[in-house]
């Protein structure tokens, strides 16, 4: 059953499977073992980046693609869905709707952007993404009559997923099963499948045609196959795994604006990840989400925390000062990727 869902790609490492197991039981039970809204939203986060994280690992672990223009695809995801609940209000139907026309103007424009960039060197299809991603997001900011500008939009989503919404009457492990719960297990379960779709596709013969393009391109064409269709249904493809995270991003939100879903520091923390995990595996997707989003959410209190014990000794309390948390941020990147030149994932396999 477990080789099924997995699609035969196990962590083969002891230590990856211990983490692995770790952040699947961490995700699970969230809403029980991290209470707090905070932390409740940290854990919705991680899921929707893991997914987003790994669709673009599909683009540049396992095809070679480099694009700047994965954040456009999830900020129409999440705009699809929040312009459609804006316009017509809370209701699954208006939900589905949204994420369907979302889901059809990202696989769209990725095909165009593949069919006419694709044939170029990857230096210039890089740029070009990076063009169109840009002047999106300008669309994004200057179109307020329907995208809300740069405040952007806060829209309701249907009863079952709001606050004052209680499954049940007594708590459940001290905890109340309200919506924010139910409307992240929507988030948890969501996430999941569509993570298992990327272990399927990467672990089937269209996967595999993929890395090969990868190793070699020449060689695969000279193999027969063709490269431009095959690079061109993996833009599509990832491009509709990242507008299906959007969707799921603008539920849990109940809010989707330019800085939250297409702005260009997404898409470096998004590099970041992938490089922090390991490219060309799915599980450095999970790995390197799981990290950085925890560091870039408790990073700063844990500095704030040292700051304060080290009162008293020269420079250290300025040095962990909570405000230079961008910089250990940096400086802990730089070390990932000296110690883990393969990713976290790629070190756990070769220890193993």
């Amino acid at each position: 059953m477990f080789s099924s869902m997995l699609s035969g790609d196990f962590p083969r490492s002891k230590m990856l499977t211990l983490v692995v197991i770790a952040i699947f039981v961490g995700l699970l039970l969230a809403p029980f073992l991290f209470p707090g809204t905070r932390s409740l939203n940290t854990a919705a986060t991680i899921c929707i980046f893991i997914v987003l994280v790994a669709s673009y690992d599909f683009l540049l672990g396992y095809t070679g693609i480099v694009s700047f223009a994965h954040t456009m695809f999830f900020g129409i995801g999440a705009y699809g869905v929040a312009i459609a609940l804006e316009t017509m209000g809370p209701g699954w139907g208006v939900i589905a709707l949204g994420t369907v026309i979302g889901l059809i103007l990202a696989i769209g424009l990725a095909l165009l952007i593949g069919l006419f960039s694709l044939r170029v060197q990857a230096i210039f299809f890089a740029m070009v993404t990076l063009a169109v991603a840009s002047a999106f997001l300008i669309l994004a900011s200057q179109l307020s009559w329907l995208t809300g500008g740069e405040d952007g939009i806060t829209y309701r989503v249907p009863r079952v997923l709001s606050p004052a919404f209680k499954l049940l009457d007594d708590k459940l492990f001290g905890v109340r099963v309200n919506g924010r719960v139910l409307s992240y297990y929507l988030v948890f379960f969501g996430s999941g499948l569509l993570f298992l779709l990327m272990m399927r596709l990467v672990n089937s013969p269209f996967g595999s045609v993929l890395k090969a393009i990868r190793e070699n391109e020449f060689r695969a064409e000279a193999l027969g196959y063709k490269t431009m269709v095959y690079r061109t249904l993996a833009n599509v493809l990832a491009a509709a795994i990242a507008a299906l995270a959007g969707a799921l991003m603008a539920l849990w939100q109940k809010y989707t604006g330019p800085d939250t879903t297409l702005s260009l520091g997404i898409m470096i923390d998004i590099l970041l990840m992938v490089v922090i995990g390991g490219m060309g595996t799915m599980y450095g997707a999970v790995v390197g989400a799981t990290l950085f989003v925890l560091a870039k959410n408790y990073l700063q209190n844990l500095m704030g925390a040292a700051a304060d014990a080290m009162q008293g000794i020269p420079l250290l309390p300025d040095l962990v000062h909570p405000d230079r948390w961008l910089l250990w941020l940096g400086v802990l990147f730089i070390l990932s990727v000296y110690f883990f030149p393969t990713g976290i994932v790629g070190r756990l396999r070769s220890d193993s």
